[in-house]
């Protein structure tokens, strides 16, 4: 927290007992009182940056909110500014205008590629925008010991960092079966977090009964896993926030509020995850949470108050969440409290955004740092060749809407030499992950069932957690082709069919964000979609992009695929294509 100047705090005083005019008056809103659930009448005064009280005061400056309503700044409890494909200094500049004005960030995809030095690049960058980014360490580089990496991050590495005042805690422990059997590795992490104060961040899927007392006894200190009402209850009933997640990829957020009650809404926070451009500037950010919130018939302060007093209680950030005097002036003016639309936003006071437009100038930080981050080593055709021993195979089953897949199995054609073969009327494909961080020449085979694509390759170096290459397609001359191209491009997203790009989507920065606008991410990325439908076939319930980068994420039950192998997250343990 950035400590007030004794100067600072006079002037603040003599602002709030109507001594001197305040820097800045907002008149004609209902004020939102968070702590008593209700809205109050009269102006907010601001000082230096805080708020210096709320009644009747003159200003050097008036905004007018025009009878609408003057919220807390809203703050996202989770959010990876890297599945947005844009950089911090551009995530600013999209979120601002939607009322945010602080997230808690994870930078794990970065620094599973470029290591410490991704988490410098992300908090140098954060700098650079209004927007208080609270980076968190990633807490589990790799998320599993069941893949490669670009970097290995265990307690000796994270000490320094955890330490920094510019990191906010230990991000998602998202090996809860580390936690829950109390390894080594895991328990000096923990240790570390609790020696430097940081909070834990959590992510543990379908985990109940001794081994959820298990993970929070370690005081995890959220979960934005919550796939029932029972998995919420049961982790407030532990201690635990739970953070809603309506995100470009999963969308909880309707489901789980039918478990938000009066009594437990208090450990309710809303958060994002991932959010791309075209679901931020289609339909918005938080000011979208508090719409559905209100739609499935909460309470508007209720909804409000998991926007604000809620997060900022959550992750320790006292000097806001709240319209009070000495906090922060982070303000939102929204016109009702059905639709939210924002029509001003206030951060420490100043205007940051008004009318749905950034008001400030975007200035960028090196990224030197994080690129140039391909290393892909003894890659060929000969490698996608995958024998079975048998018809029949295990199949990993995406689910539209989820990034949970199901175990599923098959039947499948081989050629004469047992060799996977597609067969155009089944909708099984092959999936690989190239390693691309160091030179393994690790190259892993599966089968994928319910992506659609009928047509040609898609080829990705965004595969949740680790980001090694990921690519699906029809045959192994499609899939070495996009996988090549990609590479020529430094990463992002690449379709060809029959020998050519239809598209592709650069990502320089570690292959997963790009250095443009976030316009231009949002209009590459819907000519990406409309090529996977139009001419890969790709199936139409889903997001092409995320809809496959999700299928190497081996912390997601119950069937996924790294560089290492097939994944049974269920069981922890690799399994063979071919059933046996």
């Amino acid at each position: 927290m950035e400590i007030m100047k004794k100067e600072e705090l006079k002037k603040l005083i003599d602002t709030a007992a109507g001594r001197i005019p305040a820097d800045l008056v907002i008149r004609n809103g209902r004020v939102a009182d968070v702590y008593q659930g209700c809205f109050i009448e009269g102006d907010v005064a601001v000082s230096g940056g805080r708020i210096a009280g709320i009644g009747n005061y003159e200003g050097a400056a008036e905004a007018d909110a025009k009878g609408g309503y003057v919220l807390p700044g809203f703050i996202d409890g989770h959010i990876h500014i890297e599945s947005s494909f844009v950089s911090p200094e551009e995530i600013g500049r999209l979120l601002v205008p939607h009322g945010t004005s602080t997230i808690i960030a994870d930078p794990h995809e970065i620094v599973n590629v470029c290591g410490l030095a991704g988490l410098e690049y992300m908090l140098r960058a954060s700098e650079k925008t209004i927007l208080d980014i609270r980076m968190m360490l990633p807490s589990c580089v790799p998320s599993t010991v069941f893949e490669h990496a670009g970097a290995v991050l265990d307690a000796s590495v994270m000490e320094a960092p955890l330490s920094d005042d510019r990191v906010w805690g230990m991000g998602e422990f998202m090996d809860y079966p580390a936690v829950i059997n109390g390894s080594n590795a895991a328990l000096d992490k923990l240790m570390l977090a609790k020696k430097t104060g940081k909070l834990v961040d959590g992510h543990s899927p379908g985990v109940r009964g001794k081994e959820l007392n298990a993970y929070s006894s370690a005081r995890i200190h959220t979960d934005h896993e919550c796939a029932t009402l029972e998995d919420l209850r049961r982790r407030i009933s532990r201690g635990m926030y739970v953070l809603l997640r309506q995100g470009s990829a999963c969308h909880d957020l309707r489901g789980l509020l039918k478990g938000v009650t009066p009594e437990n809404s208090r450990y309710c926070v809303l958060c994002s995850d991932d959010r791309q451009p075209r679901t931020i500037l289609e339909k918005g950010h938080l000011d979208d949470h508090l719409r559905i919130c209100v739609e499935e018939g909460m309470d508007p302060m209720t909804a409000i108050r998991m926007a604000t007093i809620n997060a900022a209680e959550c992750y320790r950030l006292y000097d806001r969440g709240g319209i009070a005097p000495g906090l922060r002036a982070d303000l939102a003016l929204v016109d009702n409290l059905k639709d939210f639309r924002v029509s001003r936003v206030f951060i420490e006071g100043k205007e940051a955004a008004a009318g749905g437009k950034y008001l400030l100038p975007v200035d960028r930080c090196d990224d030197t740092a994080v690129r140039s981050s391909f290393h892909v080593g003894d890659f060929s055709a000969e490698k996608l060749a995958l024998h079975l021993t048998g018809d029949d195979v295990y199949v990993i089953d995406i689910t539209p809407g989820t990034v949970v897949t199901r175990k599923g199995k098959a039947k499948v054609r081989r050629d004469a030499s047992g060799c996977f073969v597609y067969d155009p009327g089944a909708d099984i494909v092959k999936i690989a992950v190239v390693e691309r961080h160091q030179n393994t020449g690790n190259v892993a085979l599966g089968l994928l069932r319910g992506y659609g694509i009928r047509r040609g390759a898609i080829a990705l170096s965004i595969a949740h957690d680790s980001h090694n290459i990921i690519a699906a397609g029809v045959d192994d001359r499609e899939i070495v082709f996009a996988v090549e191209k990609l590479l020529e491009q430094n990463g992002g997203v690449t379709l060809v069919r029959e020998g050519r790009v239809l598209e592709q989507m650069p990502l320089p920065l570690g292959g997963l964000m790009s250095d443009q606008s976030g316009e231009w991410v949002n209009k590459k990325l819907n000519a990406v979609h409309e090529a996977a439908f139009r001419e890969l076939g790709v199936n139409p319930d889903l997001e092409p992009v995320m809809g496959l980068c999700f299928m190497s994420l081996p912390v997601i039950p119950e069937l996924k695929i790294t560089d290492m192998g097939l994944f049974d997250v269920e069981r922890f343990t690799f399994i063979p294509v071919s059933v046996q």
